[in-house]
């Protein structure tokens, strides 16, 4: 019944709700490297308790798991000696578990490909498959006079973003947060979602590459928070430590509505739609992102009942007007010289 649901929607021209859960960490991973097996069995087990409140609270368990940077890799050995394969034993291990899981997930490590270190996240399938890897462009300078990267890390070459059975997905790395190019360029190419696994729990900053480039952001880190961040740079969700593991459910067809004296900061769809609807309205904003939970009736439809415009279709009339305002006014004759 659901799938016919989403089929009449679909055909209205209306994208149906796309849930997604999430699955990340805020795990410290300082001190002696315990060993690889020791340390894959170490995220195992935090891995299988984000599965259980998964499933605990949504009933199914998550499409995504992000696991923190290093998370595979000895960070106490130079990188060149750390290094690990793409397809070695450790992200083997992560194969089975994704396998098993019927999940996505995101594995960092050091890897070496021929004669480079890179500073790497690996995505592996539903199938335990490889996806693809990110490979981190803005690796930190080693201090002088050396003139090399992260202990000889060799800077990656591009920005991939990887399609998903549930939308289409960038990855960052740790101090790519202070660049914008990568971010700018992942949403270009269609991302929706980026995981970033990060030693550095940055908040402000990450919210503004969520803010500026319109996208859902989830970082796994080791240290003073996992957030998961909306499109418009607000916190859909945040741990803390102790908290080691936080778990999310984010609509990536959910939309931006401004405030509007008939929206009554969310609480006109409530009325109309009930638990059908969700939203986090943020009146210091006034911004909301509101999500359908009903696959009969996308969030479009429920905007249109209201006779809303979404941020974007608001800000696509605005720049047209304006546009046309300026050639107005370019058109018209200069005045006289006095």
């Amino acid at each position: 019944m659901e799938a016919q649901l989403r089929a009449a929607a679909e055909r209205a021209g209306d994208p149906p709700p796309r849930k997604v859960i999430v699955v990340t960490f805020c795990h410290a991973m300082y001190g002696p490297y315990p060993g690889l097996r020791t340390r894959c069995e170490e995220l195992q087990a935090l891995i299988d308790r984000g599965v259980q409140q998964s499933r605990q609270r949504y009933g199914r368990g998550p499409d995504l798991i992000v696991l923190p940077e290093f998370a595979l890799t000895d960070t106490g050995r130079p990188a060149g000696e750390a290094a690990m394969p793409p397809d070695g034993e450790g992200v083997s291990f992560f194969r089975d578990v994704a396998r098993q899981l019927g999940a996505y997930l995101v594995v960092p490590l050091v890897t070496r490909v021929g004669g480079d270190v890179y500073n790497s996240a690996v995505l592996l399938g539903r199938d335990g498959r490889t996806v693809g890897r990110y490979d981190k462009v803005h690796v930190c300078p080693d201090e002088p006079p050396a003139t090399t990267f992260e202990g000889g890390t060799t800077p990656g070459k591009g920005y991939p973003v990887f399609d998903c059975d549930f939308g289409r997905l960038g990855l960052q790395i740790c101090f790519d947060y202070a660049f914008e190019e990568g971010w700018r360029e992942l949403r270009r190419q269609g991302a929706e979602l980026v995981a970033w696994p990060t030693q550095s729990p940055s908040v402000a900053i990450a919210a503004a590459r969520a803010v500026n480039n319109r996208l859902f952001i989830v970082s796994s880190t080791w240290r003073e928070n996992a957030s998961i961040f909306e499109p418009i740079g607000t916190l859909a969700a945040q741990i803390t430590p102790p908290q080691e593991v936080l778990v999310h459910q984010i609509d990536l067809e959910s939309r931006l509505l401004n405030w509007h004296p008939r929206l009554r900061n969310g609480a006109a769809l409530a009325e109309l739609y009930g638990e059908r609807v969700g939203f986090n309205y943020y009146p210091a904003e006034d911004v909301g992102v509101f999500w359908s939970n009903d696959p009969s009736t996308p969030i479009d439809a429920m905007i249109r009942e209201l006779g809303l415009r979404t941020h974007d279709e608001l800000r696509a009339v605005q720049t047209q007007r304006l546009e046309a305002l300026r050639r107005a006014w370019a058109a018209e004759p200069a005045p006289p010289a006095e």
